[in-house]
């Protein structure tokens, strides 16, 4: 497996950096070197929000930058316009489709168009739109090893939180690509 390049992006609220933080323990776990780099603007809710997560299985991760990723999610339209252009040729882009009706414009790309946040609703959660969207990538992209990511979901929702591990673990596996 070679050094994985993922990129999260939206607004403050929805799970982006967490969605890094969760695939970057999960791939500590699983005995791989990686690393997290949040960005956010200093609104607590509303303002955007991104990270960058790079993954190496055998060789220490030198630089958390990236200039272009393997993969890319975007849950808002602000997002999708401003970093579309990181998809590196032949690379997947993530699309949460419930907010952003506009069309990827490459086609040098895999788009994977989500309706995270409906399937969120569906499940009678809205807040577990990022859980939809990172089970989609991992659908698309293994990089982890699922039950790494079951590990640290367990561990996140724990204590006053505990009752939101099932409906989450139900959200990983919510989407199927068409």
């Amino acid at each position: 497996m070679a050094t994985n390049k993922l990129f999260f992006a939206g607004s403050g609220g929805q799970g982006v950096l967490t969605m890094g933080q969760m695939i970057t323990y999960a791939a500590m776990y699983a005995d791989m070197n990686a690393t997290w780099l949040p960005s956010y603007g200093p609104e607590m809710r509303g303002g955007t929000a991104n990270c960058t997560v790079v993954i190496s299985p055998d060789k220490p991760v030198s630089c958390p930058l990236i200039y272009e990723a393997d993969n890319v999610v975007v849950m808002n339209l602000p997002s999708l316009t401003k970093f579309e252009s990181l998809v590196k040729p032949g690379g997947n882009l993530f699309v949460n489709s419930s907010l952003i009706e506009q069309k990827a414009s490459r086609d040098d790309i895999n788009v994977y168009y989500v309706p995270a946040n409906d399937i969120a609703i569906e499940l009678g959660n809205p807040r577990t739109a990022n859980t939809v969207m990172l089970g989609a990538l991992l659908t698309v992209a293994p990089v982890v090893p699922e039950e790494k990511i079951y590990k640290i979901m367990e561990k996140t929702f724990s204590g006053r939180k505990a009752h939101l591990l099932d409906i989450n673990k139900t959200a990983l596996h919510a989407w199927k690509p068409e």
